[in-house]
């Protein structure tokens, strides 16, 4: 039987105005056997069946389920809704604290297991990374495994906008991480591209470089209207979610009619089996962004400042001075026959 299966080993990483998102409902039961279905978050027309494994968790049920709506909400801001229809997310505990590796199967519907350490508290869940990450692989079709660097690219470098824009990260933080880590995605001696040099660090921060560079093209040649987010949509709208089996070219190339610019299918020519050096100081330097100790300032005056902007919030999107939210789109949240806000 054929499974593909997307694992997250280890990333020491970084990190919509234009949508507040529809509303979540949770359906939650007292006291539940094992590894069942305990919960179950409504986003949009989309469905998460949320169940936990044998073990325990420390932190208030309400907890554990505001951190799945907030990642589920984050992923579907970045794509305009949640990426299936219905997914399955198995929580595991462990001991100690935290969220630890996750992983995304494609087959037979959608599924997500993650570890979740017994001790972790809210502050916890509001920082990870991991669920998001493990979400937006729902968002891109079953690639060949010399593509793998595809797969996580996207979720290395889609997570901490999705992130920001939700209001879950601080938006400086989230360039900071950037700056330091996309190095970790050069090509090294002996690199012979992406679709033949499978190291950690070509496959998630190579993956997410591919995007990063695609990202900027996109925006450049569309005048800032359009950028990286306008071809995975078009991608996920075009049918190509974690349940389907694409060809790479295709994918791309569906990517490309979304934002009516060729840059996706030259640039994965130009990457696929050659090291493409990038001058990334340069790039950081056009985009406006300066590394200052453990934080970066953003420097209005470059030449593509905004179009670092957009990348940020969105195409059409601008920083919001705060996060505003109406009374009819607040999150409501039923737990055994109690509503509260």
């Amino acid at each position: 039987m054929y499974e593909k299966q997307r694992s997250f080993r280890f990333r020491s990483i970084l990190c919509s105005p234009g949508w507040l998102g529809p509303l979540a409902l949770f359906v939650a039961a007292c006291a539940y056997p094992a590894d069942t279905v305990t919960s179950t978050v409504l986003i949009g027309n989309s469905r998460i069946d949320v169940s936990t494994e044998e073990g325990q968790l420390h932190a208030p049920k309400e907890d554990v389920m505001k951190w799945v709506q907030w990642s589920a909400e984050a992923v579907a801001g970045y794509y305009g809704r949640f990426p299936v229809p219905h997914t399955s997310l198995r929580i595991i505990p462990t001991s100690g604290d935290g969220v630890r590796g996750g992983r995304t199967w494609g087959d037979h519907g959608s599924h997500i297991s993650i570890h979740v350490g017994a001790d972790t508290t809210w502050s916890d869940f509001a920082d990870d990374w991991m669920l998001p990450h493990e979400m937006i692989h729902l968002a891109f079709p079953d690639v060949d495994d010399r593509h793998h660097w595809i797969e996580e690219g996207i979720s290395v470098y889609v997570e901490p906008f999705a992130r920001v824009r939700a209001h879950h990260m601080d938006v400086n933080q989230m360039w900071f991480e950037v700056v330091r880590d996309m190095p970790k995605g050069l090509p090294g001696p002996g690199d012979e591209g992406l679709d033949h040099t499978h190291t950690w660090g070509r496959t998630y921060w190579g993956g997410a470089l591919f995007c990063l560079l695609a990202d900027i093209e996109i925006h450049e040649k569309t005048n800032n209207q359009k950028g990286l987010q306008d071809a995975l949509r078009g991608i996920l709208d075009a049918g190509g979610n974690i349940q389907q089996e694409w060809d790479l070219q295709k994918a791309l190339e569906v990517g490309d009619r979304a934002t009516g610019v060729a840059v996706l299918v030259p640039l994965y020519e130009e990457m696929k089996d050659q090291p493409h050096p990038v001058d990334l100081p340069a790039t950081w330097a056009k985009l406006g962004i300066e590394r200052d100790g453990d934080k970066v300032r953003f420097l209005d005056s470059a030449s593509e400042a905004k179009i670092r902007e957009a990348i940020t919030w969105g195409a059409t999107s601008s920083p919001p001075d705060a996060l505003k939210k109406s009374a009819t789109l607040e999150n409501l949240t039923i737990f055994a026959g109690r509503t509260t806000r």
